[in-house]
């Protein structure tokens, strides 16, 4: 069974009953415009409702330009992190890594510790996809009833920073409707996994977050 040690990098944490919508956009300089950097998180119920879908967006801020040549690290894995049990510790996780142009994933499965430091089971369940090209049709894999996606995507957080800073300056009562989007015109790399519910549970809420987490 190979193993492969992975240490924390970045993190970011929500929690999920149907609908999860998280950001940070700005981070540390040591991840920013990285694969590191995990710019949104979000999870929901899919059009088919018996499956959730997890979406971690990283490396934002790019623009159309900048896109084409944009990559995943292959010293980064991306971490999707599922606690059933409501005791803020993952039960299962589902791990992406890439490598010579496609993104592999692990599990969903059990790990075997906890914490800040991970390890990939490659005996674990094991999908794969292409990575889309900037400008192309998505591609999207199947296994075992599970959708995966990676690949370059418009950035599908809405903020309006200018408005925001005016309400907090107290220059303004509140948000405009409709208000300007300042992340229009820039995209993120998106790793997205469907997976049935019968894989990590039928009822009842989970606690859900991402990691990014290095190679050492």
């Amino acid at each position: 069974m190979k193993k492969s040690k992975i240490l924390l990098g970045t993190i970011f944490i929500a929690i999920i009953g149907l609908i999860t919508v998280a950001a940070d956009h700005i981070d540390a300089p040591a991840t920013q415009g990285t694969s590191a950097d995990i710019t949104d998180f979000y999870a929901f119920q899919g059009e088919d409702t018996n499956n959730l879908v997890f979406v971690a967006n990283v490396q934002g801020l790019l623009s159309p330009s900048a896109t084409a040549s944009a990559n995943f690290d292959s010293n980064v894995m991306i971490e999707f992190n599922i606690d059933t049990d409501n005791d803020n510790f993952e039960n299962l996780v589902i791990q992406a890594i890439p490598k010579d142009g496609k993104m592999y994933f692990y599990g969903p499965y059990a790990p075997t510790s906890v914490g800040l430091n991970s390890t990939v089971f490659e005996d674990a369940v094991k999908s794969e996809v292409a990575i889309t090209a900037y400008g192309s049709e998505p591609v999207i894999a199947t296994n075992e009833g599970m959708k995966f996606f990676a690949g370059p995507r418009d950035d599908p957080f809405f903020m309006d920073f200018a408005q925001y800073g005016a309400i907090i300056g107290g220059n303004a009562s509140g948000f405009n409707n409709p208000g300007s989007d300042t992340f229009a015109g820039t995209n993120v790399m998106s790793i997205v996994v469907e997976v049935p519910k019968s894989m990590v549970g039928t009822s009842g809420t989970i606690n859900t977050w991402v990691e990014s987490k290095r190679k050492q």
